[in-house]
């Protein structure tokens, strides 16, 4: 990974081998590996982001979090705005704000639930769903392109590797939003 050649300071990817050198420097018990892994992952998962809102989203004029909500919805079928912040991984907040701009601009619908007046159902309207087919075809595109730079056993290994985080979380009780 090379420093730019213009300021010799690191770049966006560059800063990693930066950060772990320099932080192992100052507190020689930290684990590299660790502080690497997550440093990559974090980064990764920023740039693809990035990407995926800049070139897919932002053009049909929907965020990340307003495309993430359509597609849940899209997948599961209408839900309590609960339900939806958990599948999410955002906020119950953050849901109640972006439902009215989706809400406005006539993607989803929401109604309150006889049984309970407190909890709202979400559920997409036909513009949300002609919305998500569209946006989903793009998007995965747009994944079909950064998943190319692996091989499909590169790909099964990294679903693996993944889940084995994942199930980490519960035993070592790491913290997550449902």
């Amino acid at each position: 990974m090379s420093e730019d050649g213009a300021t010799g300071e690191p770049d966006f990817w560059s800063f990693v081998d930066v950060a772990v050198d320099r932080a192992g420097a100052e507190l020689p018990d930290i684990d590299p590996d660790a502080m690497r892994l997550v440093l990559m992952l974090h980064r990764t998962v920023g740039m693809l982001v990035y990407d995926l809102e800049a070139s897919v989203h932002r053009p049909r004029g929907l965020s990340w979090p307003g495309f993430r909500v359509l597609f849940v919805l899209w997948i599961q079928g209408p839900l309590e705005s609960r339900r939806v912040a958990e599948l999410t991984g955002m906020s119950r907040a953050a849901v109640s704000a972006l439902v009215k701009t989706l809400e406005r601009d006539g993607f989803l619908r929401r109604r309150q639930l006889e049984h309970d007046r407190r909890m709202v159902e979400l559920s997409l309207t036909e513009r949300g769903k002609v919305e998500i087919v569209g946006t989903f075809a793009a998007h995965n595109q747009r994944e079909q392109v950064w998943a190319q730079g692996l091989s499909r056993e590169e790909q099964e290994t990294m679903f693996v590797l993944l889940g084995k985080i994942m199930a980490r979380r519960s035993a070592a009780g790491l913290r997550h939003r449902s």
